[in-house]
């Protein structure tokens, strides 16, 4: 997809979120609080969902992983041990004359992704031109175009990875003069020199302001697990290896902060902590790497839309990392990180408390410091991810258009909508005590207003997944007529025997479980 059939899908789903509940600018009736963003009814029911989605597969499908839910404040210790006052920082480079800012590391990797793009166009070039019998793996290594750019791309990652290591925002600098990167609005090179920018948002706590003390809101949620891992622990008698699971609010000051909600300063987190032995660690990296992205390929979304990416510049606590990417309308970007963090977290927590954070292994007779397998998902990211792939404009047999989000049906807002044909006759009583009966097991939506046709319309543009048509016949034999959102096919029911079902066959999370 082009560049600007990107922005304007882009556009479009931010329109439509907006539209039909599901996502408004913070603060709006005062312009707005820039990359703050509030979820609205359709928009925080289909959030709840991904949450429970994740957290049944984490917590209640895993007897080994327990949850917690750790307070935002810490104390401020806490990111003097965890190394985010001394090295949470972005490197950050202006453009003089559009006074744009930007984050130099990305300039640095859309330009490596522009050209991991010339190798994707000579893949498909070849694959058109060779049929079935095109060889991908034998075309990449050996097609000289695809050689040479590819040794581009690999010397650019090993100056940044050297840069970034030793901090040399100088060399940073000269990656993006030497690549001749220009700014994306103005297409102008006249950079500023590259400094850094620590994210934490900064607070006080106490009531006057002398006896404040500096606290931080957290910019992750993963330390709030590791504090607490003794407490885990021994009240729940986890064994070696376990888990800690956690959803929650994280903050950080994004000076570059756009691209809708893939990047706010207020956001989301869903992160589980895996404690292994030491020396198993690469291990239980591989099991979860794969569980992960079993996980996210179980909602019937495309496998292109999903790679891995290595990091090749590790952070100062992993000795292994890697991402899962989507294909968001902005390209492929970060959706979920699985990283080993060895034993830095503990140890270093361990030094700052001088508390033993330790685990006492039976079998071998001793204690020691755990490794960590870290799973860690942006839930903001992850509702993009779904929005981007459910918006889908069609245009149906007799000509007409309509926009539909096909969420998946486990995931959907509102499960069902029971729609009485017209408003009156007794249809729309009817209508009500079919809702009284599905309520307790379905979120329903009951609508009356416009012809059908409008209101199935309304329906597909919130993902709802099925409709339930009440009409004369309803009254009658006691069926309903239901309408499928995704095919449009309609299927006559008996309400006392087969309504609920079908409902729940449709919509029901177990599904998901039984895809991983």
């Amino acid at each position: 997809m082009a560049k600007n059939d990107n922005d304007n899908l882009l556009k479009k789903i931010i329109a439509h979120a907006k539209e039909y509940g599901f996502i408004f600018p913070s603060s709006e009736i005062y312009d707005g609080l820039s990359a703050t963003y509030d979820y609205g009814q359709n928009g925080v029911e289909l959030k709840n969902n991904i949450k429970n989605y994740w957290w049944k597969s984490m917590v209640q499908m895993h007897e080994n992983i327990v949850g917690i839910d750790a307070a935002i404040f810490m104390h401020p210790t806490t990111w003097k041990a965890s190394g985010h006052v001394d090295a949470f920082n972005d490197p950050l480079i202006d453009n003089r004359d559009s006074k744009k800012r930007y984050r130099a590391d990305v300039l640095i990797e859309d330009h490596i992704a522009k050209i991991e793009n010339k190798i994707k166009k000579e893949v498909e070039k070849a694959a058109k031109r060779f049929g079935d019998q095109f060889d991908k793996e034998q075309f990449l290594s050996t097609n000289p175009r695809v050689l040479q750019n590819q040794e581009k791309i690999d010397q650019i990652n090993q100056r940044l990875k050297t840069a970034t290591e030793q901090n040399d925002l100088e060399g940073i600098k000269k990656i993006i003069e030497d690549l001749e990167i220009a700014d994306p609005v103005s297409g102008s090179k006249n950079w500023t020199e590259v400094r850094q920018f620590n994210l934490m948002f900064s607070t006080e706590l106490g009531s006057l302001a002398e006896d404040a003390n500096k606290i931080y809101l957290r910019p992750e949620t993963a330390q709030g697990i590791f504090v607490n891992f003794l407490n885990v622990q021994k009240t729940g008698r986890m064994k070696i290896p376990f888990g800690i699971a956690q959803i929650g609010k994280a903050f950080r000051n994004e000076i570059i902060a756009r691209q809708f909600i893939f990047r706010m300063r207020e956001f989301e987190q869903m992160e589980m902590q895996f404690f292994v032995k030491p020396g198993e660690e690469m291990k239980w990296y591989e099991y979860w790497k794969e569980a992960r992205m079993k996980w996210h390929k179980a909602l019937g979304m495309e496998d292109d839309r999903y790679r891995f990416h290595d990091h090749l510049n590790l952070a100062h606590y992993a000795n292994a990392a890697c991402d899962i990417e989507f294909n968001f309308p902005m390209g492929f970007k970060e959706l979920e990180g699985i990283h080993s963090r060895t034993d830095f977290d503990l140890k270093a927590h361990e030094e700052y408390s001088g508390k033993k954070l330790q685990f006492f292994d039976p079998q071998e007779n001793k204690s020691y410091v755990p490794y960590v397998i870290e799973t860690s998902i942006g839930l903001d990211r992850m509702f993009l991810a779904l929005l981007s792939r459910a918006y889908t404009e069609e245009t149906l047999e007799d000509g007409s258009e309509r926009v539909v989000l096909r969420i998946p049906p486990m995931l959907a807002p509102n499960k069902v909508a029971i729609l009485p044909l017209v408003n009156k006759d007794g249809l729309p009583e009817k209508a009500r005590e079919i809702l009284d009966c599905l309520k307790y097991d379905f979120n329903c939506q009951h609508d009356t207003k416009d012809a059908i046709g409008r209101r199935y319309r309304r329906q597909d543009a919130i993902g709802t997944p099925i409709c339930v048509t009440v009409d004369h016949q309803t009254l009658e034999d006691n069926t309903v007529t239901l309408r499928y959102r995704d095919s449009m096919k309609q299927d006559r029911v008996s309400i006392e025997t087969a309504l609920k079902d079908k409902i729940n066959k449709e919509v029901s999370i177990k599904g998901l479980f039984e895809g991983i």
